[in-house]
């Protein structure tokens, strides 16, 4: 894989990504006076900010993509068209109401069952702020957003969305800057297969985005859990 990325914007581990946070993407660009795209690991802004924004607070609605309307979506359909991306993660988490409390969520992280990393099909753009001169370094905002569908029976029960994953095969396809025909695009899209992914307990801890750690991620105990369902 050749990337081309920005070692000063290097992110370290990061166990509680919230909305308007930092991430990786992964995308391919045709440089200027090149022939062919080259694949770039890019620091984004989670949170898409589409170029005719007024502002740039937008962006914290605009974390998800529905894909049953991605392609037709003005925020949307741009990006989709032309600049698709890989969004790499261990994995994400959901809450469900816990039995009998509808007030009182339970998180599960949702993770690769073989413990592999996922490949997120995400979107991104870039958004020129007026406000700035043009030799100012934050100029420029890049954004991006995780496509979404609905959730495997399995996962369904936590959650009725999940993020749309990209297997190995569809990677240089769905980055491929030259495919922009939306129904092409949207072909690529399918659905993690059945028990791909499994969910573990976690602490309620992930709750505060001020809380960081491996521990956010580890599998509360048969005794912990024992009272979920």
């Amino acid at each position: 894989m050749e990337l081309d990325g920005d070692p000063d914007k290097e992110l370290g581990p990061d166990y509680n990504v919230a909305p308007t946070k930092n991430v990786y993407a992964v995308l391919s660009r045709v440089p200027k006076e090149a022939e062919r795209a080259v694949r770039q690991l890019r620091v984004m802004k989670w949170g898409l900010v589409p170029a005719w924004a007024k502002d740039p607070s937008v962006g914290s609605r605009m974390i998800n993509a529905r894909i049953e309307t991605v392609a037709e979506k003005p925020s949307y359909r741009q990006a989709f068209a032309k600049r698709r991306c890989l969004l790499p993660a261990d994995g994400y988490f959901e809450w469900m109401p816990v039995e009998g409390d509808k007030k009182k969520k339970q998180p599960y992280f949702i993770h690769p069952a073989d413990g592999g990393v996922l490949a997120m099909a995400g979107l991104y753009e870039f958004w020129k702020d007026p406000g700035r001169e043009e030799d100012d370094p934050l100029k420029w905002l890049v954004t991006c957003t995780v496509i979404t569908t609905d959730a495997e029976d399995d996962l369904g029960r936590i959650h009725d969305r999940m993020p749309m994953m990209i297997e190995p095969e569809r990677w240089a396809e769905w980055l491929d800057p030259k495919l922009t025909d939306a129904k092409l695009a949207s072909g690529l899209l399918v659905p993690a297969q059945p028990g791909r992914l499994t969910a573990d307990p976690v602490s309620t801890d992930v709750n505060n985005v001020r809380n960081n750690g491996p521990d956010l991620i580890k599998p509360l105990s048969p005794e912990d859990d024992s009272g979920l369902f």
